[in-house]
């Protein structure tokens, strides 16, 4: 039985709350990148959001805890590559602490605005930061698409569960 919670309350609810609801919910996998004082920064994301058609705009959110926040909070241009499940371990390199994520087996080049962009992924783009919205102890990024790529094949990577996953038939 599912208790009924007291709406006349302001109470926030707790933290732990709010991840064991999120672990039920698929997101996509995607990696987003920038150009930063010390060299290529980027970080795994599954908050990433498609917000405008005209003009062509996103968003994601980042922990301003983050080791990419300092990069990223100062760019002009983001790279935005949607990841394919062949690609688990390169997701796993960007939302690991501490890991090299540029060095080998990373496949990258410099991108349009010297955006470092990922090889091998089933889609990327080159957005140029319009704001980054305060939200709690996170900032939403709001981007508009510049130019980028769908060509790549593939299925897409997942992460459900606390784990990345593929698409089942």
């Amino acid at each position: 039985m599912t208790a009924t919670p007291d709406l006349g309350t302001s109470q926030l609810a707790s933290p732990d709350l709010l991840r064991s609801v999120f672990r039920q919910h698929a997101a996509g996998v995607a990696v987003i990148t920038a150009h930063g004082e010390t060299g290529p920064v980027g970080f795994t994301a599954t908050s990433l959001s498609s917000v405008s058609a005209q003009p062509p705009m996103l968003s994601f959110g980042i922990s301003t805890g983050a080791s990419s926040w300092p990069a990223i909070s100062g760019a002009d241009h983001v790279g935005v590559h949607i990841l394919g499940e062949h690609q688990e371990q390169l997701a796993a390199t960007f939302a690991r602490s501490g890991a090299d994520r540029f060095g080998a087996p990373t496949v990258w080049h410099e991108g349009p605005e010297g955006v470092p962009v990922l090889d091998g992924v089933l889609a990327w783009l080159v957005c140029r930061v319009v704001a980054r919205v305060p939200a709690g102890d996170h900032r939403i990024v709001i981007a508009e698409v510049v130019l980028g790529d769908h060509a790549g094949s593939g299925r897409p990577l997942l992460y459900h569960q606390g784990r990345f996953n593929g698409l089942r038939d």
